[in-house]
């Protein structure tokens, strides 16, 4: 029985969940497994699932198990309303973890990142008499949330399962369909999710004299903060510092009591965090003094991701696996990327070498225009954009053959 890969992928497209709500999902993904007679658990940190295919070598009579390949894709989908057009474009709503009702897409393509899984573990089925050794399948939640990982390793899947030898995953992104992104190193930032929580003293807004207004500080606030990178990171150094939200106030005649700052925090390595950090702290409890606040502002981390870096050694030999199989010209080094993922828990706790790269989604046509005015930026919806939607093919069957090379050229 052959799986309708692109069937799976509008239906998952269409029907995305929030981080740790990803029940359908996991459900879709289950039944997709058992059609391939692949063994799995599900409920792995809540909504997590992990698959192995198990392939032993027979020779002269003993077993010879072989390499443990571990293969991971993240499944959530992100508060986003979609606007790409489609016609299988989400509608879904969810309930975040405020409590509020939201719209839901896949804006990161976790969709094509479990299509792509589903596909590849097929062709791994197929073809037992070609390798030896144990595939496990992570299908992960809450990659968004920055905590998926972690919940599924707290909830024991390096002990269920057998350790991995190497840990493989992929990301698509905005480059051409047909284009692997892959280097040695840093691949993406470490980053940090601060709550900052601004205290004034509310009252009348027709009195602002009586009142420490947090509005105002919190203003003073976001725009010192940019100083952070364009006047306190040395320029050839990378760092991110973003507030992505703001929250105060519930009526225009009455100053609140507080304002809440989320900021997302990005560097390369622990050093700069700790430098980031301090800056961040710095800044915020100067203009709390400066406005005279009473109380001082509180800071805490909702959560906080670790670089993702590729082992040199692994990275070499599968990026010479990819070009052997796609052609030199298909695989480039996409620099580092700013944007983080909690899939090095897996190698990290495990003591496992991690290969980590990227697969092209966009139109190679589109993305040739683009480039050729100048306009890529404005024209190529990025990843979390409201109108990122890769191209279904060959962008899908492209990250299937991904996972089947790397996965044979690391099992026996």
């Amino acid at each position: 029985m052959t799986i309708d890969l692109d069937a799976l992928y509008i239906d998952l497209h269409r029907h995305p969940e929030l981080s740790f709500q990803e029940t359908r999902t996991a459900g879709v993904i289950a039944a997709r497994l058992s059609e391939l007679g692949i063994e799995f658990e599900e409920g792995i940190g809540k909504t997590g699932i992990a698959a192995i295919i198990r392939n032993p070598k027979a020779d002269a009579g003993a077993a010879e198990e072989g390499p443990v390949v571990w293969l991971r894709a993240d499944t959530d989908g992100l508060p986003v309303e979609e606007r790409t057009g489609l016609a299988y474009a989400s509608t879904a709503r969810g309930v975040d973890p405020a409590g509020a009702d939201v719209p839901v897409m896949h804006a990161c393509g976790h969709d094509m990142h479990v299509s792509a899984m589903i596909g590849a573990l097929e062709q791994l089925v197929a073809t037992t008499s070609e390798w030896h050794g144990t595939v496990v399948a992570v299908f992960q939640p809450a990659e968004e949330y920055g905590a998926g990982a972690q919940a599924m390793i707290a909830d024991g899947v390096l002990e269920r399962f057998p350790k991995p030898d190497v840990v493989l995953g992929q990301h698509v992104t905005p480059l051409p369909a047909g284009t692997i992104g892959v280097r040695s190193g840093t691949q993406m930032a470490a980053s940090d999710g601060l709550r900052v929580v601004l205290h004034g003293r509310g009252g009348h807004g027709s009195r602002p004299h009586s009142t420490i207004d947090p509005v105002v500080m919190a203003a003073a606030t976001v725009m010192r903060l940019q100083t952070i990178v364009s006047r306190e990171v040395d320029p050839r150094d990378v760092a991110v510092v973003t507030v992505g939200s703001i929250h105060a106030g519930l009526k225009n005649n009455i100053i609140p009591a507080e304002a809440v700052l989320e900021l997302s925090l990005r560097y390369p390595d622990d050093a700069a965090r700790e430098r980031v950090m301090q800056k961040v702290e710095r800044i915020v409890r100067a203009e709390a003094a400066a406005s005279g606040a009473e109380v001082e502002p509180v800071i805490s981390v909702d959560h906080s991701l670790p670089p993702t870096i590729n082992d040199v050694d692994a990275t070499d030999r599968l990026r010479a696996a990819f070009a052997r199989h796609f052609g030199e010209d298909a695989v480039v080094d996409p620099g580092m990327f700013t944007g983080s993922e909690d899939v090095s828990w897996f190698a990290r706790e495990s003591g496992a070498p991690l290969v980590y790269w990227f697969w092209g989604g966009v139109d190679p046509h589109a993305y040739a225009e683009a480039h050729r005015r100048g306009t890529i930026e404005r024209d190529i919806p990025t990843n979390h954009s409201p109108f990122f939607a890769p191209v279904l093919q060959p962008t899908l069957d492209n990250g299937v053959q991904n996972i089947v090379v790397a996965a044979r050229e690391f099992l026996g």
